[in-house]
């Protein structure tokens, strides 16, 4: 009976030591990226946008792509109006198996004929698309300067979130060059303002500037409403003052500088997750004092893949990796999958994050941003 026993225990060990062996290989194979035979996997070429460079170069992500999937995934860098206006080949003369701009709108646009009067080139036939990597555009700002805007009733507060419930009010304090000093901020010089990237000159700022633009039409942004508001727009883009052309470049001035200088950002929502994550000293020094606010409605900044043929095909549906989706949103602060599924806001050390995002504006049609930005410019 004893020698029965210890036969059982031993399997069992055994069969646990096996399980570990694999277990780590599995983890190995998924995490290890350089010891695969490239060779030996399918190549996927991709046009690709700016904002999620440090995500799709992570060790993990490769190695997912490479040893879940034998894809081995080469990117080159394109900025979003090129994608849509030159063809869309390599430097060898090849074609792309698949395009991942950075925003919505040169998605959306990439799939209607070339505008042949603005010199775009032939485009690839479009197989299949996604909006992949999704984050809304927020408000970041500091505790004193919040609590200042919830006595204006401006930013109200519900479960630890706190929304702007009154961006009409706020575009309005702007406009009338109303004084931090008039709201009880003694201590913050100047009228109030929020900063932003140039919407002239960045795509980040564009998107912004396309939200104020619905808010100010009520959302239902019309040619005969746009016109009635794009004079007000500009008057708001003059008072804005020196603008950064990158979010990357604000967010960092906007850390350094704190609310003397920079009071409100617009920027990502991602943002902040991925500094809490790559700079947890850095978070710890600033977490209690900064405040993210969500613009009622906001707008979401979407990165799209379309994929041209099989292989393209083959590199979108690797995306609904769930593994690959949690690093994605804990690591880089991208929303994927379906809206409340493919993410938890508890795993992430950033409080005041909603789970879902429910009010929100469509994106504009492209030729409606190019006559903003066209009218900004002037």
């Amino acid at each position: 009976m004893e020698k029965k026993k210890e036969v059982f225990i031993g399997i069992a060990i055994l069969l646990i030591l096996i399980a570990a062996i694999i277990g780590i290989k599995i983890w190995n194979d998924s995490k290890t990226v350089g010891k695969v035979d490239t060779s030996k996997l399918k190549p996927v070429t991709v046009a690709v946008g700016g904002g999620k460079e440090d995500f799709l170069a992570d060790e993990e992500v490769v190695g997912i792509m490479q040893t879940r999937y034998g894809l081995n995934v080469i990117y080159d860098s394109w900025s979003n109006g090129k994608i849509i206006k030159n063809a869309l080949v390599r430097e060898d003369g090849s074609k792309y198996d698949a395009m991942f701009p950075s925003d919505q709108r040169f998605y959306d646009y990439y799939k209607l004929s070339p505008d042949a009067s603005k010199g775009e080139a032939a485009r690839s036939r479009v197989l299949d698309g996604s909006l992949t990597l999704n984050t809304p555009i927020v408000i970041y700002s500091w505790d004193t300067v919040v609590d200042a805007l919830i006595k204006e009733k401006i930013v109200t507060v519900t479960d630890g979130i706190y929304y702007i419930t009154d961006m009409n009010k706020l575009i309005t304090y702007i406009l009338e060059k109303k004084e931090w000093s008039e709201i009880g901020l003694n201590k913050i010089y100047g009228s109030i303002n929020i900063n932003s990237t140039d919407p002239v000159t960045s795509s980040p700022g564009a998107t912004y500037y396309g939200l104020l633009l619905s808010i100010m039409c009520e959302g239902n942004v019309t040619e005969e409403k746009m016109k009635e508001n794009l004079p007000k727009l500009k008057e708001f883009y003059l008072q804005s003052g020196y603008m950064n052309n990158t979010p990357a470049d604000l967010f960092e001035m906007y850390l350094k500088t704190g609310m003397g200088d920079k009071p409100m950002i617009v920027d990502y929502e991602k943002s902040i997750i991925e500094f809490a994550t790559s700079n947890p000293d850095g978070w710890n020094q600033v977490k209690d004092k900064i405040r993210i606010l969500y613009p009622t409605p906001t707008i979401w900044n979407s990165h799209c893949i379309a994929t041209f043929d099989e292989a393209g095909n083959e590199y979108l549906k690797a995306f609904d990796d769930k593994e690959l989706q949690q690093i994605a949103w804990t690591k880089y602060g991208f929303r994927t999958g379906v809206t409340g599924g493919s993410y938890d806001v508890s795993t992430v050390d950033v409080k005041g994050i909603p789970q879902e995002i429910t009010s929100t504006v469509s994106s504009l049609k492209m030729s409606m941003y190019e006559e903003l930005v066209d009218y900004l410019g002037k």
